[in-house]
């Protein structure tokens, strides 16, 4: 039998369907699979004991006997997920449906270097799962969040323009480092049915770039049947996250989405972050507005008091944000015209009704009709935790997938 057989047949590949819901019974499973009925079975009774999967009566129906339905355990394990602001931070510990435990947000500088940030993560893990009276035994795996373009297939940060100190900085390592100094001493060494926990340094510790995450969070809870979606964040940056089919697009190497460096033809004595002069983060992401509005003598520091700014109706903030999602909407015409989304979120300190008149103006005015004709320019549905509900997503689909959970069930005997 192939490799691709053996996956089809497997347990895991029968939870991917229950999760997916694709296959929410014995007899749709049966349909999917071509499986024999004893064979499910069998696979169904590894999930139960697992604890990954139970069966739920339904609702009776005038039409016979009703199917017992499948259903993911969501409860049976946990995640920590955390995400990280130039200036700020927050921290979950969620259940494997993305529900939100306990949860806290707190001042943490990504100026102050890996070491110290993770470290302070590490500590604000171990308040919550105190928090929510949760066994440290049940974490899964850990998902994290930056403000910078990120390598996925090692987690590391490449030369972020203001992350200073965290250019291939092995966040994976200090991360599970923190996590043990802080938690795992005080944990177990064995946890509830299907989820003997993993000693620290086997324990996933999954990394991304913040509007990766976010756009993948959005469009699952809100587009699901989108296939495809982008997200631009407008904070003390701007960048941009895409979802394709489902799934985050992101490059050869973590680069694809970062339009904040994209050059602007009349703005060569915009000096950037990046040390490069006219990039559209220089001239209209939140720092940018923040420097232009302390030269007009309104003292302000970050993305953060812009946005306070705005919700206070400030006309000069309010100009400036208009303004500036004008500049952005020029960038996102050429983004529109090549990738043809069903959906175009904004996303933010900037997001809110200045900002995005301003791109819906330019955007309508120069895109081509047929790209704009099915597109739907919106806000965030998730604010602020966008990031950390699209870092325990990751997590979750990384831990289960038929291999991943193939091997999880042979390690527990089953």
């Amino acid at each position: 039998m192939s490799r691709s057989a053996v996956t089809q047949a497997s347990a895991g590949h029968l939870l991917r369907l229950i999760r997916s819901g694709q296959a929410t019974t014995r007899g749709e499973l049966l349909r999917a699979t071509g499986l024999s009925r004893s064979t499910v079975g069998h696979r169904l009774d590894q999930l139960f004991r697992a604890g990954w999967v139970r069966e739920r009566a339904a609702a009776a129906s005038t039409g016979g006997r009703p199917s017992a339905r499948l259903e993911f355990t969501a409860d049976h394990a946990l995640v920590l997920a955390a995400a990280l602001e130039t200036r700020h931070g927050r921290a979950a510990v969620l259940d494997l449906a993305g529900n939100v435990l306990a949860e806290r947000t707190g001042p943490l500088s990504v100026e102050d270097g890996p070491e110290w940030v993770l470290d302070q993560v590490g500590g604000w893990f171990a308040l919550l799962l105190a928090e929510a009276g949760a066994d440290p035994a049940r974490v899964c795996g850990i998902g994290l969040s930056v403000p910078g373009p990120v390598d996925w297939a090692t987690g590391q940060v490449i030369q972020p323009p203001i992350m200073p100190g965290w250019d291939r900085y092995p966040i994976r390592d200090r991360m599970r480092q923190a996590f043990a100094e802080h938690v795992w001493r005080s944990a177990g060494r064995s946890g509830p049915d299907g989820c003997a926990p993993p000693p620290p340094a086997a324990l996933p510790v999954l990394v991304d770039n913040d509007a990766n995450l976010m756009a993948y969070a959005e469009a699952r809870a809100g587009y699901p049947d989108c296939s495809a979606f982008v997200l631009v964040k407008v904070s003390t940056g701007i960048g941009a996250g895409v979802v394709v089919d489902g799934e985050p697009y992101r490059g050869i190497d973590g680069g694809a989405g970062d339009i904040g460096h994209i050059r602007l033809h009349d703005r060569g004595d915009a000096l950037c972050m990046c040390g490069s002069y006219g990039c559209l983060a220089a001239v209209a992401s939140g720092k940018a507005l923040a420097e232009q509005l302390s030269a007009a003598g309104f003292p302000t520091a970050s993305g953060s008091d812009v946005r306070a700014l705005l919700a206070e109706g400030d006309p000069q903030a309010v100009g400036l944000a208009r303004e500036a999602g004008r500049r952005v909407g020029e960038v996102l015409v050429t983004v529109v015209g090549v990738l043809n989304p069903g959906v175009l979120m904004i996303a933010g300190d900037l997001a809110g009704p200045p900002f995005l008149t301003g791109v819906r103006e330019l955007l309508y005015q120069r895109a081509l009709p047929r790209s704009t004709a099915h597109l739907e320019v919106v806000t965030s549905n998730l604010g602020e935790r966008a990031g950390v509900l699209g870092a325990a997503a990751i997590v979750v689909e990384h831990v289960f997938t038929p291999e991943r959970a193939d091997a999880r069930l042979a390690d527990l005997g089953l």
